[in-house]
């Protein structure tokens, strides 16, 4: 599979993922483009992290192949690789004490010593993490070590020059405090646009899906049952079907983007 301007930056042909005899996805296949916001949803179980997995290239796939850069990941360079993919996992706990300034710097190893001063700063910049930089990680709140992580995973990503690279989340938002969602999938919405990057995430949250994705994959029980913008996806029919639960769909004051209400 060669790489030219009209393949996606990432391609999932026929993911299928089992442990034993369990069926955790069945037969998936998904395009990410440089310049989208992609979000993964669904209940719990649905597959949504196991999926992230397979995409990353941590987990190989039971059938089917993905292909990043036109490449299957068995054919990348492991260092090379971590210069254009960086992920956020959901749990991130550090054993030993380190500042969050060599947190952010471990996002530079691939790299070298090259650029990794103006990575690390601007990152620390970009997250609202300047102040904390000398603070050790361990100590910091749950909201403040994710915010630490993303540092992290775009300091890893940072280039003088933007390339297409792909930055994948799960549940980047779970321990932030509103404010802090806002900005850092604000600050997620303006990479994509500005600095030829992907990023996919899986988020809970519908309301905040609807507002900041470009697309939206719905997972039920491994299956990927609806795909397309938050208005195709985001509707009552869909929630109560694969969701189970009765909700309203009203369009967001400022915006076109629906959002959802839980029924009493």
């Amino acid at each position: 599979m060669m790489e030219n301007q009209h393949t996606p930056l990432l391609y999932g042909n026929n993911l299928s993922y089992k442990i034993g005899n369990k069926t955790i996805l069945e037969d998936v296949s998904i395009a990410l483009n440089t310049g989208e916001l992609v979000t993964i949803i669904g209940p719990n179980g649905a597959g949504k992290s196991s999926l992230l997995r397979l995409l990353t290239g941590y987990t190989p796939p039971t059938q089917g192949e993905c292909f990043f850069k036109g490449k299957t990941y068995s054919q990348w360079n492991s260092q090379l690789l971590a210069q254009n993919r960086a992920v956020m996992r959901q749990n991130s706990q550090l054993s030993f004490s380190f500042s969050v300034e060599e947190v952010v710097a471990m996002g530079r190893a691939p790299h070298g010593q090259k650029h990794k001063q103006i990575a690390i700063e601007t990152a620390l910049l970009q997250t609202n993490c300047l102040k904390l930089k000398t603070r050790d990680y361990r100590q910091l709140s749950g909201g403040e070590q994710q915010r630490v992580q993303l540092a992290r995973v775009l300091a890893q990503l940072w280039q003088p020059t933007p390339e297409n690279v792909a930055l994948f989340l799960d549940e980047p938002t779970s321990a932030l405090d509103l404010y802090h969602q806002q900005q850092s999938l604000r600050l997620l919405k303006q990479l994509v646009k500005t600095q030829n990057l992907m990023v996919c995430c899986v988020l809970h949250d519908l309301n905040l899906a609807s507002l900041y994705a470009d697309r939206i994959l719905l997972l039920h029980q491994g299956k990927l049952v609806c795909e397309g913008t938050p208005q195709d996806v985001l509707t009552a029919e869909n929630i109560e079907k694969w969701y189970g639960a009765e909700v309203s769909i009203n369009t967001h004051p400022e915006l076109s983007q629906p959002q959802v209400f839980l029924r009493p």
